[in-house]
């Protein structure tokens, strides 16, 4: 039996029609706008709102590793690249967009999850029409991997910087220019750290509607921005003259460009369940243009700039380059938050794929105690994994003691310059 609750306002995705038959009317472009209209309805989300989550979805970690990124590509190759995988990515998410778009309308649907769109799209070519039940599961579990993978790295970036901040606050000064060699302070294993956090995580995920999460997501958006402006404002105020940076970088040195890059573009998994969740899903193109174009356009500049300002001194994450000024801690706090946020962003893709199914196998009355449990059984899973980890945290703990003496030479060459 199906359950009776409406999952995030949308439709019910554990419930899919019989495949098209060869004898099925396809609709005229004018009903095809009309059915498609009442996707969103009116407790969808809103063109500002599906932007904010847009850009909530695109600008997390992998924003903060591009300046490395571009290292590995060369100074001229590392952004033309990105600018080149930006085109690709915008055209491809607007290609998967226009495909759900016309299924939609084929099939008299008013809504398509990518496994639907990936289904139903292989029956229309003869000889993949028999195995696209399973381009539908291969999907799935690709999606599963990818998003809740982001959310494992979210852990590892909230556990890890709030343990840097706290270990570290006796070194700490309100002196951004003169940085003395920082010596932690142990303090807890990173893995209690996650554990602290899974409470208020799995009180987060608990949030099903995206049309609510978009306050916490705006305000992520603003504690994002601030941080950016002041990794920014350092940068430019610490660019050497003259620039004396390669073009471009090894060849060798090129995949690790690609894999961090493809890394930051983490929004994808996001495009459709936002698109699907509209008041006017007809607006969607704009907003996607709109929205990856400032993506692109950050990743781009905070790429450069931040290799420009740091040169070959850059690190995984820019925010190791940063002085252990209370100023700059605040920035790695305030970016914390945001990816606080963003993880039930990315974690809302796996729960519209697992939880629907396992809901409509239980009666109305379980229906709502089944979707919380695999919510927190999710959320448990991805600190899970991290926590069996030897290192607590897939080797992402930092040597504060090198980095601060790299800030200390670092000061003094630009004090005698």
């Amino acid at each position: 039996m199906a359950s009776d609750i409406n999952y995030q306002d949308g439709p019910d995705f554990s419930r899919r029609d019989e495949s098209p038959t060869e004898d099925e009317p396809i609709h005229s472009p004018g009903s095809r706008q009309t059915e498609y209209e009442r996707i969103g309805g009116r407790t969808g989300s809103s063109v500002l709102q599906t932007i904010i989550h847009l850009l909530k979805g695109n600008i997390g970690t992998g924003l903060l590793g591009l300046p490395l990124a571009v290292r590995n590509a060369g100074l001229l190759v590392g952004p033309l690249s990105l600018l080149i995988m930006g085109i690709v990515a915008v055209h491809c998410m607007n290609l998967l967009v226009k495909c759900a778009h016309h299924l939609s309308a084929k099939l008299g649907k008013p809504f398509l999850s990518y496994g639907d769109a990936v289904e139903y799209g292989m029956e229309n070519v003869s000889w993949l029409s028999r195995h696209s039940i399973w381009g539908r599961h291969v999907v799935n579990l690709f999606l599963n991997i990818t998003q809740l993978g982001f959310c494992c790295v979210y852990f590892v970036f909230l556990s890890d910087n709030v343990k840097q901040v706290v270990e570290t606050a006796n070194a700490t000064t309100g002196n951004c220019h003169n940085n003395e060699t920082a010596v932690p302070v142990p303090s807890y294993d990173s893995r209690l750290y996650m554990v602290f956090f899974l409470p208020f995580i799995i009180l987060l995920v608990f949030i099903r509607n995206l049309k609510y999460l978009a306050p916490l997501s705006f305000a992520a958006n603003i504690c994002m921005c601030a941080s950016l402006v002041l990794i920014y404002y350092y940068c430019l105020t610490n660019i050497p003259n003259p620039i004396n940076l390669p073009l471009a970088g090894r060849g060798a040195d090129y995949p690790l460009f690609f894999g961090t890059a493809i890394f930051a573009f983490e929004g994808i998994g996001v495009v459709l369940p936002l698109e699907n969740k509209m008041q006017n899903p007809r607006n969607f193109t704009k907003v996607l243009y709109l929205g990856m174009g400032i993506v692109t356009f950050l990743y781009i500049s905070l790429g450069t700039i931040g290799y420009i300002g740091f040169g070959e001194e850059i690190r995984g994450s820019i925010t190791l380059n940063l002085p252990l000024c209370w100023l700059y801690q605040i920035v790695k706090l305030l970016y914390s938050f945001g990816i606080y946020i963003t993880y039930a962003l990315q974690f809302y893709v796996s729960a519209e794929i697992l939880i629907p199914p396992a809901v409509a196998r239980c009666g109305p009355r379980w229906a709502l105690m089944v979707d919380l449990s695999i919510r927190v059984a999710l959320v448990g899973l991805t600190c899970l994994l991290l926590c069996m980890e030897d290192d607590g945290g897939l080797g992402f703990h930092l040597n504060y003691l090198h980095l601060s003496s790299k800030h200390k030479q670092r000061s003094q060459a630009i004090g005698t310059a």
